[in-house]
């Protein structure tokens, strides 16, 4: 993976490329890239909070890497430098964590969602951190959850009607075998419950945010090899694609485990920096 900046509406913004090559195959809910397909790259870039462009397809067209082979782009206006990455047996993940305005996913109509900080008191302009950070997770402060749940009275700070209110959770993951169609759209269930499960044990009151996209990219051929590494393990190297992503399955269970803990660990540092 490549962290860059660039300048754009007034601000250093960061961009984080992973750069897969040929061989994979992709699933996302990205506008760029979306669907299920052969991918090369994926782009998590960082945007202003008062993010105003029409045309956000063509901007990430313009950030894209050069070359051959089509991607996956997502933009964000959490600090894509304080991105954080988690592994578990084989299986990679990683996050950029933004909060600000944590949504249920069954609200009743017209409930506006929190804001938990103002947009215009959170500019996108900040100190990046050093090329070689560690990502930073201190511990959470034990509180009940900031806000009531879907039915409750208004929350406290909600976001007046009109204001940009941005604050994405953006996940890639990365699986060493490949998944059959069905599998992958399994794993993005497993992605989106690990997600809202570390966002519960956090204290935060939703199951993420409004705009969250996700990423799961398999190789596009081969199961796992040696002891425990999936289906080959039993029914030889010509075992062929997995068929469950599901969090009980042994490579949905990795990725459950790998989103979950790179998701806590984002919650926890995005309350540090701006709760704390």
């Amino acid at each position: 993976m490549t962290l860059g900046y660039r300048h754009e509406d007034g601000a250093r913004l960061a961009s984080l490329l992973w750069e897969f090559g040929p061989g994979w195959r992709m699933i996302s809910s990205a506008m760029l890239g979306g669907g299920i397909g052969p991918r090369a790259w994926v782009l998590n870039a960082q945007v202003v909070a008062a993010y105003a462009r029409m045309d956000p397809l063509d901007h990430l067209a313009e950030l894209a890497p050069p070359g051959p082979g089509a991607g996956v782009g997502m933009l964000t206006a959490a600090s894509v430098d304080r991105y954080v990455q988690a592994s578990d047996g084989g299986v990679e993940a990683v996050a950029t964590v933004g909060l600000r305005v944590p949504t249920w996913a069954a609200s009743p109509e017209g409930r506006p969602d929190p804001e938990l900080r103002p947009a215009l008191a959170d500019p996108a302009t900040f100190d990046p951190l050093p090329p070689d950070r560690a990502p930073h997770t201190p511990a959470l402060p034990d509180h009940p959850p900031l806000d009531p749940a879907p039915g409750d009275p208004a929350p406290r700070g909600s976001a007046p009607s009109g204001l940009p209110a941005p604050g994405t959770i953006n996940i890639v993951v990365a699986v060493p075998v490949a998944f059959t169609d069905a599998a992958l759209v399994n794993a993005v269930m497993t992605v989106t419950e690990a997600k809202t499960q570390a966002l519960i044990e956090a204290g935060f009151p939703g199951t993420g945010t409004a705009s969250d996209a996700v990423c799961v990219a398999v190789r596009d051929h081969g199961t796992g090899d040696g002891p425990g590494t999936g289906r080959a393990a039993w029914h030889g190297a010509e075992a062929g694609p997995e068929l469950f992503g599901g969090p009980r399955s042994i490579w949905g269970a990795r990725i459950a485990r790998a989103v979950h803990r790179a998701v806590l660990a984002g919650s926890r540092q995005w309350t540090a920096t701006h709760l704390g």
